[in-house]
């Protein structure tokens, strides 16, 4: 005997329904910046709603070509470059934070977080005198490590949530089977803890990708520049061609939405476990 499908019940409707508008408000949007990326501006402007009447492939070609290609490979080195850094130190002061007894732990997770309260405007000088002292004004270097600083904090404090909730019986194991303190970190706590690690992945990325201050302010060169400072390049307060500069940005947010639609299973696990225990 076949079994009776269910009938969803009235919140499961409800539920259904509230997701598929919220999927709307998040789809329509990226929907008609892709399809005015086809437009002429004439289009745009008279028509903003409208399907293109002639579609203009050229302007995606004619965003790569204004220095888009090249603003994209500065922002995926520096993007790289502070999301393994930053991740790197976290991962490592929140394994000691939670997984070691010593006096001064609550000061220094207190410490660390403190970080947190550190509005990036305030330090914007001091950033820029200490980036000259040491002679790497100018350069990526700087950039990944100003952003990676930012982003320790926070992440320190998710990741150290996550390894809180790992079973300590897996470590003592380890203990007695010899292994140490690092081979615990990187060969028990960090396989394990793959899910977390994909999330503060994503926060990174996405925070670095969307710098437009430190890229601004500490990048000198054209040939440096970063995504957000190249788009703002193209825009001109008398012959800007919009529609070409809404093409580049469609492109550049196909890496974050490939990123998301890679990582989003490890993001949500990493999220939920992270937050049962902090």
């Amino acid at each position: 005997m076949k079994k009776r499908r269910k009938r969803p019940t009235p919140g499961q409707v409800l539920a259904l329904v509230l997701f598929a508008v919220f999927a709307l408000l998040i789809l329509a949007p990226l929907a008609w910046l892709v399809l005015t990326g086809f437009k002429t501006n004439k289009e745009l402007f008279l028509d903003p709603w409208k399907l293109p009447v002639e579609w203009k492939f050229e302007n995606y070609l004619a965003a790569w070509k204004a220095g888009i290609g090249k603003y994209m490979f500065n922002s995926i080195l520096v993007t790289a470059g502070a999301t393994l850094l930053s991740t790197l130190v976290s991962s490592m002061s929140a394994f000691a934070l939670a997984r070691y007894k010593f006096k001064s732990r609550t000061f220094w997770l207190m410490f660390i977080v403190s970080g947190l309260m550190l509005a990036p405007q305030a330090s914007l000088i001091a950033q820029y005198q200490m980036c000259n002292a040491l002679g790497i004004y100018n350069t990526r270097f700087a950039v990944i490590l100003i952003n990676s600083a930012f982003r320790i904090p926070f992440a320190t404090f998710l990741i150290r949530g996550y390894f809180i909730t790992i079973s300590k019986e897996i470590e003592e194991s380890a203990v007695l089977d010899g292994c140490g303190a690092w081979g615990i970190f990187g060969r028990i706590i960090l396989p394990l803890s793959k899910p977390i690690l994909g999330s503060a992945v994503i926060i990174c990325v996405r925070a670095v990708w969307n710098d437009l201050m430190f890229s601004l302010v500490l990048l000198e060169s054209d040939d440096l520049k970063t995504i957000p400072v190249g788009l703002m390049n193209m825009k001109s307060f008398t012959t800007t061609n919009w529609t070409v500069l809404i093409a580049g940005m469609v492109i550049v947010s196909v890496p974050l939405v490939i990123l998301f639609l890679c990582l989003q299973k490890q993001f949500i696990r990493g999220l939920t476990a992270g937050s049962t225990k902090g």
